[in-house]
This record gives structure tokens, C-alpha cells and sequence, in this order.
């Protein structure tokens, strides 16, 4: 069902009668009204400067009580943001074995940013295996000569979309002015692909923690593809030389091991460089880490087919390198490429006896969602490595409890974390596989604990602080007439987790004038900087403002279009533009976090149509109770209490919009585009103002890849059995439903139906 989309006066910032229905008293009469500006300053300008300081204060907030506690372990000074020279892990893992492994916080070394200025080679006679990597490899294609390399295209604050104005970022951006000062002084001096690295990897870093369309995303790629033809070149005159390009197998605390060393892969190949800081790592080592990395940004960037490049292009120097087989199958997931993904961890899990990739159960039982027949065994060959291995790490989880040292905290959540992708896996297994509910709940609750395990507690009184402001500040008076831009490009999608706006999303990028730009939402990652520039034009006067309005969103059009030029032109998918018959004219951003930002959506962009997936509201919930998302957002899904909040905040934010903005979101139910799609696509197609075009009712059959938690369900298509799954769990919930309460229906005022209703 859609929602009438006209807007009343209301929502248009008019301003009637005094609403009493009668005369004026004489001296009101006689008093002159307040100009334009006036109201405008009073109902606009001073309530955008009371939601930019309580933004800014809560971002500061954040960022002091509840700092990334991943950065407390690498390389990074966590308050500082500031580079530290050591080069050994700060985390001790318990003793497990006689031999001492490579620690969690270790592949956090190997993963972000680090400082070395200096390389340091060991003789040996290995040599790269034969496949030939040339300079062009790692260029990236651009549809523009205008494009820029830098082009710009949960919530925690290890995840943070709106954040300019925030200590945490501040820093980060100083660091890169650092980084990018000391690249430009080594370039030509035989450190220029460290320096090059080193910006590349907290470049990589920044858009990993503070997601904003991927503003770096470009130039991180063009510089990692500097720093690998630096380093070809080097490693072909070092062949040429007859020069030794890897080091000497040892242990990461660089001792020789001694005994059986079959399976020890962390002590074979470049796997055993896999640890080291970078000042350290062979010529090889170097360019797999590269290689590695470089893939990350990709996939970040949604270049998947890209990422896969990149890591074959590690994988030729040793096809046994962990983090790059671990990354390739993550890339082949979102390609469909079930088989292969599942080939890739699978080796990964039989090579990574200390589970420092946990992150891989999760992949495979994915693949395995999707397809069971992708390994021999199927599920089982699964289950029976996981249910020999859980006991095992709930031992190691003890022993790190028992430790008294800085590291404990990070080896606890690294156990944890492991724990909880098993029982996440072992869930999935007998909820799709056995069907037996009560196994699967026992697996999905302990998972869950085990996550909740390693997170502060819940802010309740936050949250309902957050949404009270959110209602005390847009009210109807808040949207001035002709303001914003006239645009109708963007096309915004809304709503809580996992109420089929990936479906949506999708059904849209099957048209060829419509194109699907993911998670990443470019208007998202600006709304902090657009806010406090449209402050400070408020203060300048009104026409002025309303120029800056309109250009701030004029610029969003742009970086969004840019940002899809780039993905398309790195894309080899059979259903690029270059089989689209003419440009896409619109673009949707599905950032479902955004429903807390409708009001600024319709300040810049008052003709944009913001669609809103409402899904039958126990399916959501559950369906966000169960499944392990990324560290972000949406964390706290995993226990009831939280949970329930974080959905009557939703529905309470909605019900707003409704009330001061009636008609200006359309609504769309979950289940009517499964029911009916035949009959909702026309009318959709028809709300956002382009051609009819039977491609959507095959959306499924498109080879584009999707980057999201619903991956494995898009590809198959529309169906139903589905609806009401929760039913099954419903003895188990019923705490949860209590919680939800009579929002356990979902009314929605519509005007147009299902053509079957």
C-alpha cells in the first residue's frame, strides 16, 4: 500500500489564522506583524542552532564515554589519534598450547594504520610464484576526466555518520593532513611506499569508522596503487638481482619453532609476516599486504569484482595468505559466487586453528544458507568442526578471564566474539537445516550473550532524550516556504532494520532509470557539516540561506552521481550502464537510520520521495534480534529490553513525521511487495515518476552485487513463506512481546492498495 504524498500547508511552514476562531483584540490589531525574517529566525534558525549544539554535544559525548575499544590495541593512540612506533602487540594471548600464536590484537596490527619509516629484508630463496602483476592492475577507472581521485561521494561512535564537528574526527583529519605532508616529502626517496601505505592504511581506517558516502575511499585506492608499483618495481629488480624477497619462516615472537610443525600455517609462506609491522615485512610480505588491503578498499567502495582482482593479485605471491583468502570469499559472497566463497573459508578455518578470522563461520554458514551443497558434507562438515570447537574456546575465554594484565579486555571480546559467530552459525543450521526450534534458540540466545557480553550498557534515558529533542525541534513552523532544491533525484528509503528495504531497493535498480547506491549514504555522511553551514548562511540573511540550502543540496545530486560513475565504470557486472539504455535520473539512498532525519531530508530536498518500509512488526524485530550485524548502529538488537526500545523510538518518530509533515513520506508495507508485486511495482514506479518497465518484476535475475545482511534473499527472488517466521520462536519472545506491546500491529493510513485487494 502507498501513501498519499501531497503535502499540506502545514508541512510547507504557512501560517494561517491565530486559530481561535474570532477578532483580534483592538491593540493586537493595531500591532504590526512580524516580518519574514523574523518568524524565519525564531521558527527556524534558533531551533537548527539548538539541534547542531545538542548534536555536537552528544558526538562529544560519545567519543568520552564510549571510545572505540578496538583502538585501544594497535598502533594508534586511542585519545590521541596519534601514530606510536611500536611494533609489538599489546594483547597476550592465553597459553593454549606449547607454542606461542599470533593474538587477535595482532591481526588488528596487521590490519590498521602503522608508522614504520623503514624496511628490513632477511635472505631466502623463495620466490614469487608465476603470475605477473603489471602497473595497470591497480588503476582505477574513472567515467569523467572531471572526477576527482578524492571524490566524495549504527549510532556507535566506531561507526559514525554525522561527526565533523566531533573531537574524534577532527583528529583524524589533522592525522591526515600529517600523512599526507610526510607522503608528499618522501615522494622520490627509497621510504615513498611506506609513507604511501601508511596514508593509504588510515585513509582505509577513517571510512571505516565514519561513514560518509566513502569521501576517501579514491584516494586511498590511488594511493595503495602507487605504493604497489613502487614496490613491483622493486621486487623485479631484487628477482633480477637474484636477491631474496620473503624472510625466513619463524613465530611471530621471531623464534624458531621447533617439533611438528604440519599445520602450523602461521609459520609457513607469508602467513608468518602476516603480524609483523610493516618496517619489518619482506618485499613479498609488502606487496600481499598491499594487495590485501588495497581489496578492502575496494569492497568498501563496492568494487567487488575489484577486491577479487586485488586479491588474486596477493594470492600469486602465496596462495595460503589468511587475509586475503578470509576477504576474497567475503567479496564472492556479494557477487553470488556462493561456491567459491565457500572454498575460500573453508581453507581459512582449517588453516586458522586460533580462529583469529572468526568472521569466516559466519561467511560459510551464509553460503551454506544459500546453497548447502557448496562444500562436501554440507552443513555437517560445519557442525562437526563447530561443535569440537566451541568447547574449546569457551576454555580459552576462561583462561582470559583469569588474566590480570592490559590485555585482558581485548583477548576476552576476541573469544567472545569467536563464540558468538559459532552459536550464530550453529542457530542458522537448525533453524534452516533440522528445524528444531528449541536447539536453534538455545544457539541464538547464547550468541547474543556472548555479544552483549563485551558492550556497555544500554543508554535507556539516551534514547528517549534523543527522540524527545528530535519532536521539541521540528515542529510545523520549522520548514520555510521555497526552501531547498527542486531536484527530484534522490529517492530516499527509510525504516527499522530488516523491513525489506534491501527488496526495495533492489526492485528499484532493476529500472533502468533508477539506480540502487547501497548503505553508504552520501546526504547521511554530510547532514553534520550541511547543518552547520546552513547556521551560519541563517545568520547572513534570507536569500543568502536559501541559496546555500539549495546548493548544499545541489551537492549532494552531484557527489552522489559522481560516487556511482566510479563504482559503474570499476564494474564488470553483465547489467552495468553500458547496457542501460539512457543515464539513470534517479538515485536511492537507503540509509534506514535516516527516519531519524526526515526533517533535514525535507528542508533540502522538499520534492525527493522518501519511501518507508513498514514490515509486520514482530517479523522486523525478530529479524533483527537474530542476526549478527556489523559493530555499529545497531548493536544493541541483540537483548529484548534494548531492542524494544530502539522500536518504539522508531514507531514514535514516525507517527511525528505523520503528524507535522502528513503526506510527505510514502508508505510502503513489506508485505504487500511479497503478496503483490506485479500490482505495487506500477504504483511505485508511477509515485516516483518514471516509466513502467517489466525489468523490476525480475530483479532477481540482475547480476548486481548487494552488499548487505539480505544478500543470500535477494538473489532468489520474491517469496512468502517467510511471513510470520517469528511464530515459531513465539514461546521464546514473549517477554519481547510484552515489551512491544500493543505496537505489535502496525496501521497504516493508505490511499492506494494491492491490485488484489
Amino acid at each position: 500500500m502507498v501513501v498519499n504524498n501531497s503535502r499540506s500547508s502545514s508541512a510547507n511552514g504557512s501560517n494561517g489564522s491565530n486559530g481561535s476562531g474570532g477578532q483580534r483584540p483592538a491593540a493586537a490589531a493595531k500591532r504590526a506583524p512580524p516580518s519574514t525574517w523574523t518568524v524565519f529566525l525564531f521558527h527556524f534558525a534558533l531551533p537548527m542552532a539548538l539541534v547542531a549544539i545538542l548534536s555536537n554535544i552528544n558526538d562529544i559525548y560519545n567519543g568520552l564515554v564510549s571510545f572505540p575499544s578496538h583502538l585501544l590495541h594497535h598502533a594508534w593512540n586511542a585519545k590521541t589519534m596519534q601514530p606510536e612506533l611500536s611494533t609489538e602487540s599489546s594483547v597476550k594471548k592465553p597459553t593454549l598450547s606449547p607454542k606461542e600464536r599470533p593474538t587477535a590484537a595482532a591481526i588488528n596490527n596487521q590490519q590498521q594504520p602503522q608508522t614504520q619509516t623503514t624496511v628490513k629484508t632477511t635472505t631466502t630463496t623463495t620466490t614469487r610464484p608465476t603470475v605477473a602483476t603489471t602497473k595497470s592492475s591497480t588503476t582505477t577507472t574513472t567515467r569523467s576526466s572531471k572526477t576527482s581521485s578524492s571524490t566524495s561521494s549504527s549510532n556507535h561512535p566506531r561507526h559514525r555518520q554525522n561527526a565533523a564537528s566531533d573531537p574524534f574526527h577532527q583528529q583524524m583529519e589533522t592525522n591526515i593532513r600529517t600523512l599526507r605532508q610526510q607522503y608528499k616529502q618522501a615522494v622520490n626517496t627509497p621510504n615513498e611506499h611506506l609513507a604511501a601505505i601508511q596514508l593509504a592504511d588510515f585513509l582505509k581506517y577513517r571510512d571505516t569508522v565514519i561513514h560518509d558516502g566513502g569521501t576517501y575511499q579514491m584516494e586511498a585506492i590511488e594511493v595503495y596503487s602507487r605504493a604497489l608499483s613502487l614496490l613491483e618495481d622493486k621486487w623485479r629488480k631484487m628477482m633480477t638481482n637474484g636477491e631474496d624477497t620473503r624472510k625466513t619462516a619463524m613465530t611471530h615472537d621471531n623464534e624458531q619453532h621447533s617439533g611438528n610443525e604440519e599445520n602450523d600455517y602461521y609459520s609457513t609462506g607469508l602467513n608468518h609476516e602476516l603480524f609483523l609491522d610493516y618496517g619489518s615485512k619482506s618485499i613479498e610480505g609488502l606487496l600481499c599486504a598491499t594487495y590485501t588491503n588495497l581489496g578492502k578498499t575496494y569492497f568498501m567502495s563496492n568494487m567487488f569484482e575489484r577486491a577479487v582482482q586485488s586479491h588474486n593479485q596477493c594470492l600469486s605471491y602465496d596462495h595460503r595468505y589468511i587475509d586475503a583468502l578470509s576477504s576474497r570469499g567475503q567479496a564472492y559472497i556479494i557477487l553470488g559466487k556462493y561456491k567459491e566463497a565457500a572454498t575460500d573459508f573453508f581453507q581459512v578455518l582449517y588453516m586458522d586453528s586460533n580462529r583469529l578470522f572468526g568472521n569466516v563461520v559466519t561467511g560459510l554458514a551464509r553460503c551454506l544458507s544459500a546453497d548447502d551443497s557448496v562444500i562436501d558434507g554440507g552443513w555437517e562438515s560445519l557442525v562437526q568442526l563447530l561443535e569440537a570447537d566451541i568447547p574449546r574456546q569457551v576454555e580459552s575465554l576462561q583462561r582470559a578471564k583469569e588474566l590480570s594484565d592490559d590485555s585482558a579486555a581485548a583477548t576476552i571480546k576476541h573469544y567472545a566474539d569467536i563464540l558468538k559467530h559459532m552459536h550464530h552459525a550453529m542457530f542458522q543450521y537448525h533453524d534452516i537445516k533440522t528445524k528444531n526450534v528449541s536447539e536453534a534458540w538455545k544457539h541464538l540466545s547464547k550468541g547474543n550473550e556472548y555479544k552483549m557480553s563485551t558492550l556497555a550498557p544500554f543508554d535507556e534515558a539516551f534514547e528517549i532524550d534523543k527522540v524527545s529533542r528530535l519532536k521539541n525541534v521540528f515542529t510545523p513552523g520549522f520548514w520555510p516556504a521555497g526552501m531547498g532544491s527542486d531536484t527530484k533525484t534522490p529517492i530516499f528509503i527509510i525504516g527499522f532494520v530488516r523491513s525489506g528495504s534491501t527488496l526495495l531497493e533492489r526492485i528499484l535498480d532493476a529500472h533502468p532509470l533508477i539506480v540502487g547506491t547501497g548503505e553508504d549514504s552520501v546526504f547521511n555522511g554530510r547532514l553534520d557539516s550541511i547543518r552547520n553551514d546552513i547556521i551560519k548562511a541563517s545568520m547572513a540573511g534570507q536569500g543568502e540561506f536559501l541559496q546555500t540550502v539549495k546548493k548544499l543540496a545541489d551537492d549532494v545530486v552531484v557527489d552522489m552521481i559522481k560516487r556511482w560513475e566510479i563504482i559503474d565504470a570499476n564494474t564488470n557486472s553483465e547489467d552495468s550502464s553500458s547496457e542501460r539504455a539512457q543515464n539513470p535520473t534517479r538515485f536511492v539512498d537507503k540509509m534506514l537510520s535516516n527516519y531519524m532525519n526526515v526533517g533535514f531530508i525535507h528542508l533540502l530536498f522538499p520534492n525527493a520521495l522518501i519511501l518507508h518500509v513498514a514490515r509486520e512488526p514482530m517479523d522486523s524485530i525478530f529479524s533483527a534480534f537474530k542476526h549478527d550485524f556489523p559493530p555499529g548502529g545497531f548493536d544493541y538488537t541483540s537483548e529484548f529490553s534494548s531492542l524494544a526500545r530502539l522500536y518504539h523510538g522508531y514507531r514514535d518518530v514516525m507517527e511525528h513525521w505523520d503528524k507535522v509533515l502528513p503526506g510527505r513520506v510514502t508508505h510502503i508495507r513489506y508485505e504487500d511487495l511479497v503478496k503483490d508485486l506485479p500490482g505495487m511495482a506500477p504504483k511505485i514506479l508511477s509515485r516516483i515518476g518514471v516509466p513502467w518497465d517489466p525489468a523490476v518484476l525480475e530483479f532477481h535475475q540482475k547480476k548486481h552485487a548487494v552488499n548487505t545482511l539480505s544478500t543470500t534473499q535477494v538473489r532468489k527472488g520474491v517469496y512468502s513463506h517467510h511471513l510470520k517466521g517469528w511464530k515459531r520462536y513465539e514461546e521464546f519472545l514473549e517477554p519481547l512481546l510484552k515489551r512491544i506491546g500493543s505496537r505489535v500491529e502496525f496501521k497504516l493510513s493508505t490511499s492506494l492498495t494491492p491490485s488484489s485487494s
